[in-house]
């Protein structure tokens, strides 16, 4: 069985910096707490704990050192805690995060009416709809037209979940378009999320099965199996090797991989290795 790894796979800059900078504090002894899972992986978050890392929901959970801002940023109010708190802080936030909440608040500033193209929930998005009420602005946060409000009127601001795909901002754009609208577009999707999103759906369409590896509550890897399903029906999401053994591989001649953006290299190595043993079976 041949096993393909598409081009760009597993984790980006934004996740690989987070990683570094809580492994760096780690390592020279500094109790280290995050606000929430550093990133959309679970495997990766039990192996921080292990060596020490604290996970908090909230500010005042943090007992000491330093408190870290995962890279899915957080809103101005949890900002305005951490330093009303004088906690120390490193700041892991995503730089494509940043920039997505800089664009929120500038169309916020521009008098908009923003709508955030995301998942309601997902935490970068709660932070993009902060970031725009924040600065005065009417903020919805919309995954399909049909979640455009009723009796929306220019000026409008669209900016979008980094992680987003470009055939669901097109279908927002396109429909308030027919509304008679004239949307200011921030496109905030990261090149990142682009790439993996291209070369794993092209990939898709050449091989017999697709395996996805990333955390089950990582919206880009639930998203790369979405993209790589409608290529390939054949496609699994995993979260780690011991899943392999329990795929239906059978009579598969060419499997692709690919890889979410909060998958570091050595799951998808371990992943591989796994679907090599299955196939010395």
């Amino acid at each position: 069985m041949q096993v393909t790894l598409a081009p760009f796979a597993g984790a980006c800059y934004g996740v690989q910096r987070a990683l570094d900078m809580v492994e760096g504090l780690v390592d020279v002894g500094v109790e280290v707490s995050t606000l929430g899972p550093l990133i959309h992986n679970p495997q990766v978050v039990s192996k921080l704990e292990a060596s020490g890392v604290r996970v908090v929901d909230e500010v005042d959970e943090v007992r000491g050192g330093t408190v870290v801002i995962r890279s899915h940023g957080v809103t101005p109010s949890v900002r305005a805690r951490i330093a009303q708190c004088g906690l120390e802080v490193a700041d892991a936030t995503c730089p494509h995060v940043a920039r997505a909440q800089d664009a929120a608040a500038e169309l916020a500033r521009a008098g908009c009416h923003v709508l955030v193209v995301g998942e309601a929930g997902h935490p970068e998005v709660e932070g993009l709809v902060a970031y725009a009420r924040e600065d005065g602005a009417a903020a919805d946060v919309v995954l399909t037209p049909a979640d455009i409000p009723d009796g929306i009127a220019d000026p409008v601001g669209v900016v979008v979940q980094t992680t987003q795909t470009r055939e669901n901002l097109d279908s927002i754009i396109e429909a308030l378009t027919k509304l008679g609208l004239h949307p200011r577009i921030k496109d905030t999707i990261c090149s990142a999320t682009r790439k993996r999103q291209k070369t794993a759906c092209d990939l898709a369409s050449d091989v017999d099965a697709m395996v996805v590896i990333g955390g089950r509550n990582s919206s880009n890897t639930t998203r790369l199996s979405e993209i790589c399903a409608r290529a390939c029906p054949k496609t699994f999401h995993v979260e780690g090797p011991d899943e392999i053994a329990h795929l239906d591989l059978a009579g598969v001649r060419h499997v692709g991989v690919t890889a979410g953006a909060s998958t570091p290299e050595d799951q998808i190595a371990s992943v591989i290795s796994a679907l090599a043993a299955w196939d010395a079976q």
